[in-house]
């Protein structure tokens, strides 16, 4: 059985949380894209765990795996499995061996690059983690993959080939100084050190093999997105975008397991119950429309602690764009969603969502295919009533039907415009604080 969760939007979805508490019912918890720039919170008993690359199960002791379409920084890799350790947690955490590996040279360059950007007006809004360029060393095919980390001479032998060409490139092209991302025997021995760690600790696996087998002893699967929809390569806001997909796409090619896998199992897909963003590119129902929709957006930020979990910046603020979730849900065959962060609006005095877009005389109701078409769409506002500020914990414990009558309203016009049903409702950060409509591990057949 799989169950694959998706973010809808621009990603901070609280994705995160939701992979934890699906995780209670699954054996494996699989990451199949992206690095350490996709930071995910989970709350367990009040505690509160920062994750940046290790899988959201592994809080709760499932197996975790970052799968061969994932990025990885061996450095935050075992920094954040010695700090669950000195938490007094014992994950059990699998790297694919055809996993790529980010090295220091790919966030100098990344860094470079973003700085030369922003002088040109064009900023991405990159973590700066390097995982742009290890994807284009992936495409590029010269890439250093986990597995060559534990053949000291295969690592020299890749080493000893990209390293002068990101030389040349910080040196020629940018006109700075190259340090120690360039020196190619610290390189190597730091790197090959990685390398004896991962295998002496049983960390390696062929992922395909791997989670076939698991999958056919009769263990559950949860594939774990990272980012939203509206940041993939594909099927996002170009080029404002991630290097990867984090669509449901994306957990064939980056786990080693078919189609019909993943299309077999539930897709969920989670959506913030209103729109939040880091960095540059459009978005058409922010809040930024002057002095009384800055403060709404300031509320709402405070209230949702809407600050980048890697970077701690500051996050843009929107009411819910309900074409970029037509457009989800469509690319990713959700099955089901979960709806969070819905007591951060709760005790608002006015709320709307942007219901459709004005673009150049016409009413579209998705998503346009350029990031200049995007820009230039008009929200078309759908008023709501709002709902107060209750005792959400109570909420919670009571069930669906204890929600303000106003705040049923909201879930339910989301349903009946993305044609997809709720699953959960999220109303705090804990795992406690979900409604569980459905459980969809009890939906797959």
């Amino acid at each position: 059985m799989t169950v694959t969760i998706v973010g809808t939007q621009l990603g901070d979805e609280g994705k995160g949380a939701l992979v934890d508490r699906y995780g209670g019912a699954a054996d494996v918890v699989v990451r199949y894209q992206g690095g350490d720039n996709a930071g995910h919170t989970v709350v367990e008993d009040g505690e509160e765990y920062a994750l940046s690359l290790v899988p959201s199960g592994a809080i709760r002791g499932k197996t975790g795996v970052l799968g061969n379409g994932c990025v990885v920084n061996p450095e935050t890799l075992f920094d954040e499995l010695d700090a669950l350790h000195d938490r007094g947690l014992d994950p059990d955490v699998r790297v694919a061996r055809r996993a790529h590996v980010i090295l220091p040279y790919h966030r100098r360059l990344d860094g470079i690059e973003e700085e030369a950007k922003a002088e040109d007006g064009e900023a991405i809004g990159t973590t700066g983690r390097g995982i742009g360029p290890t994807y284009e060393d992936k495409a590029g095919r010269r890439g250093v993959r986990v597995g060559d980390l534990t053949d000291p001479d295969v690592l020299r032998e890749k080493l000893e080939y990209v390293v002068p060409q990101k030389r040349a490139v910080i040196e020629e092209v940018y006109g700075l100084e190259a340090g120690a991302e360039c020196d190619v025997d610290a390189l190597h021995e730091q790197y090959a050190e990685y390398g004896r760690r991962l295998a002496d600790e049983g960390m390696l696996v062929d992922c395909g093999p791997f989670l076939a087998e698991r999958r056919a002893a009769g263990d559950n699967l949860v594939f774990e997105g990272a980012q939203g929809t509206l940041i993939d390569v594909d099927h996002g806001n170009y080029p404002f975008v991630t290097s990867s997909n984090p669509t449901a796409g994306g957990a064939t090619t980056g786990t080693g397991l078919g189609p019909t896998v993943v299309g077999d199992g539930e897709v969920v897909g989670v959506v913030k119950a209103y729109l939040s963003r880091v960095g540059s590119g459009a978005m058409p129902t922010e809040l930024d429309g002057g002095d009384h929709e800055e403060a709404l957006a300031s509320d709402i930020r405070e209230r949702g602690g809407e600050f980048g979990t890697v970077t701690g910046r500051p996050r843009r603020i929107g009411w819910l764009d309900v074409p970029v979730l037509r457009h989800a849900a469509r690319v990713n065959g959700l099955t089901g969603i979960s709806l969070n962060h819905l007591d951060v609006l709760g005790g608002l005095d006015e709320l709307a969502v942007g219901h459709a877009y004005e673009l150049d005389g016409d009413v579209i109701e998705t998503v346009p295919a350029t990031a200049e078409q995007w820009a230039r769409c008009e929200p078309v506002r759908r008023e709501f009533e709002p709902w107060p500020d209750v005792d959400w914990d109570a909420v919670a414990a009571e069930g669906y039907e204890a929600l303000p009558e106003a705040a049923k309203t909201y879930v339910e016009y989301v349903e009946a415009e993305t044609g997809v049903e709720v699953y959960a409702v999220g109303v705090g950060p804990d795992r406690a604080q979900t409604i569980e409509r459905v459980d969809p591990w009890e939906r797959v057949d």
